[in-house]
């Protein structure tokens, strides 16, 4: 069956998170959903991450097994026209066909995201429900030089959900950055893959980094501690962010060489 990659945006407010649940909408339900309305066919369609409810992505990517060998471009029309017509909040944002070996989830060597807060005594109009409002005011060299203290492969118990499924704490962080533009702060992680709450979890302790109330010796200290009682406050989901995911070349190569040589699966 022709395997098709997609990446995805989208507005995490309205959606219990990405995975489909019995309790309410889903990201994954809304585009199995619209695949269903315009193919007729009931698929199950793979993401490169969960996202909780209400984290929005502008990089979600993921996969889907369909019988027909679409054009990507009229795949992509046709799959938006159905979440536009259903009310949905997410759009596609670009369509490739891949090789059946790639995997949306398994493929992926690093995955980036973004956590946004929104410093100043104003509450937020145009950004509310998409960044964090902290009306006090914080310092974004502080912050990031604490976020240096938890880069590299550690122990994160500390910085991850107590529900968290995944079977080591032990990550990777290749990269916790925290700059400042004007009112804005932006805090960005890459890693190969992260922890439930994780980088949630780094935005609150950074942001009492921020507010004076801890230093960078506290933050690696929180880190050291391997208990999530040591964890600052968790911070909440609407500044954070699925950017981007990272896959090998190889995936991309072999992609390419589909894409120029099957003439007659209109792969433009």
């Amino acid at each position: 069956m022709p395997r098709f990659r997609m990446t995805v945006e989208y507005d995490g407010g309205p959606y219990v998170g990405w995975q489909r649940q019995e309790n309410g909408p889903s990201v994954q339900g809304a585009i199995e959903a619209a695949v269903l309305s315009l193919t007729g066919e009931t698929v199950s369609v793979r993401g490169a991450g969960r996202t909780d409810s209400g984290v929005h992505a502008m990089g979600q990517v993921i996969h889907a097994d369909l019988s027909k060998d679409w054009s990507p471009y009229k795949l992509q029309n046709a799959l938006n026209a159905h979440l536009r017509l259903a009310g949905e909040r997410v759009s596609i944002l670009d369509v490739e066909a891949v090789p059946e070996f790639f995997d949306a989830r398994f493929s992926a060597l690093r995955r980036h995201y973004l956590y946004r807060i929104v410093s100043r005594r104003a509450p937020l109009a145009l950004d509310a429900g998409k960044a964090w409002w902290v009306p006090k005011g914080l310092d974004h060299e502080v912050m990031h030089t604490a976020a240096q203290r938890l880069v590299g492969r550690h122990d994160f118990s500390t910085f991850r959900s107590a529900h968290c499924q995944a079977n080591s704490p032990v990550r990777t962080l290749d990269r916790l950055d925290v700059t400042r533009n004007g009112e804005l702060i932006e805090i960005r992680a890459t890693a190969q893959s992260f922890l439930h709450n994780q980088i949630r979890s780094f935005a609150g302790t950074l942001k009492l980094a921020g507010e004076g109330k801890w230093t960078p010796d506290d933050v690696e200290a929180a880190l050291q501690a391997r208990d999530r009682k040591a964890c600052g406050p968790v911070a909440p989901p609407d500044g954070l962010y699925f950017m981007q995911v990272d896959y090998p070349d190889v995936i991309i190569d072999r992609r390419r060489q589909v894409s120029d040589t099957d003439d007659d699966a209109d792969l433009s």
